[in-house]
């Protein structure tokens, strides 16, 4: 009997303080006009100070455990794709599993911002292949805490917050396929220069902000984003025996408006399929996904039996497209 997986539940959290575009303009070159033409983000999440990449996660699993009707318990996994973790090491989902008051399996996965479909692809592999039952797949970042608010081209776009989604074992396929893939030889145009062995961490670092993101390169970056993620659903569909057409969802990573519109300007999808969250939410790397699709189903955008494409670009470079069919219920008024 051939065995499947799908997500049986989703949920989001994203910390209370709200940071509008203006609060840049006292110390860095920009505005609140510039930043929503070339990004359409009007304002983001940041965490407040004491709280952790986990403490994100923790809410994010709650919701998504409500939602698909599980205790904690039964979870089987717990697998936390970020790059803003709590420590090095351990991983952030060991610091999660602690708080969640279970013992199970737990890793982290670091693909950037394609993450949370890097660990997505892992869970549906663990589930069908019967290593587990239930798994808890989270993208949390914190990424306020890595950020050159001297520069304004990295630190207006990003935000802070979680999704989750349950994956567990199905009588139907859940997942359709997906496509993976990475290119380490542009590595450098969009990465974190020090805090690694490459680079440990010295007063020199520290002192040349080398631990916040780089993006010496923006443009490329847009252009690779853009090409990668179209390029990755279009293979994806054409191993399904499927087109644009019989896509009833598109949500993107969500890196900024005008990336997302070029992907969906390429692909040749009927734009008012693509879910754009960025106003209030940013880049929340690999939390977007999950956040967007968490809001996206609650807001009654997602129903059951829906084909929903996820497509995600980060560094790495790193890119994938993930082909969902719905199996949740609507969610409740």
């Amino acid at each position: 009997m051939t065995r499947y997986a799908a997500i049986t539940g989703v949920g989001s959290y994203l910390p209370p303080r709200l940071v509008p575009n203006q609060w840049f303009e006292s110390f860095v070159d920009t505005n609140d006009a510039w930043i929503r033409d070339r990004t359409g983000i009007e304002a983001r999440h940041f965490a407040d100070d004491g709280v952790v990449t986990s403490d994100l996660a923790l809410e994010a699993t709650r919701s998504a455990m409500a939602a698909a009707g599980i205790e904690a318990h039964q979870i089987d996994m717990i697998l936390v794709a970020t790059i803003t973790g709590d420590t090095v090491f351990p991983a952030t989902a060991v610091w999660l599993q602690e708080k969640l008051g279970v013992q199970c399996p737990s890793f982290d996965v670091n693909a950037a911002c394609a993450g949370f479909s890097y660990a997505l692809s892992t869970a549906n592999a663990f589930v069908t292949s019967g290593m587990a039952d239930t798994i808890v797949v989270i993208g949390a970042e914190i990424f306020s805490r890595i950020l050159d608010y001297t520069d304004r081209g990295t630190c207006v776009l990003f935000g802070d917050g979680a999704g989750a989604a349950v994956v567990q074992a199905s009588d139907a396929p859940g997942f359709e396929g997906a496509v993976l893939g990475a290119d380490g030889s542009a590595a450098q145009i969009l990465w974190m220069p020090a805090g690694g062995v490459r680079t440990p961490p010295s007063h020199a670092t520290v002192d040349a902000n080398d631990h916040t993101v780089r993006m010496p390169n923006g443009r490329e970056v847009f252009k690779r984003a853009v090409t990668e993620m179209a390029a990755a659903c279009r293979e994806l569909l054409e191993k399904s025996g499927l087109t644009v057409d019989d896509v009833d969802v598109l949500i993107p990573h969500q890196a900024n408006a005008r990336i997302m519109g070029a992907v969906v300007d390429r692909l040749g999808i009927d734009p008012a399929k693509a879910v754009v969250d960025v106003a209030e939410v940013g880049n929340t790397s690999a939390a977007s996904i999950p956040i967007a699709l968490d809001r996206a189903w609650r807001a009654g955008r997602i129903r059951t039996g829906d084909r929903v494409l996820l497509t995600s670009f980060g560094a790495g470079l790193t890119w994938a497209a993930t082909l969902v069919r719905w199996t949740m219920a609507e969610p409740p008024a």
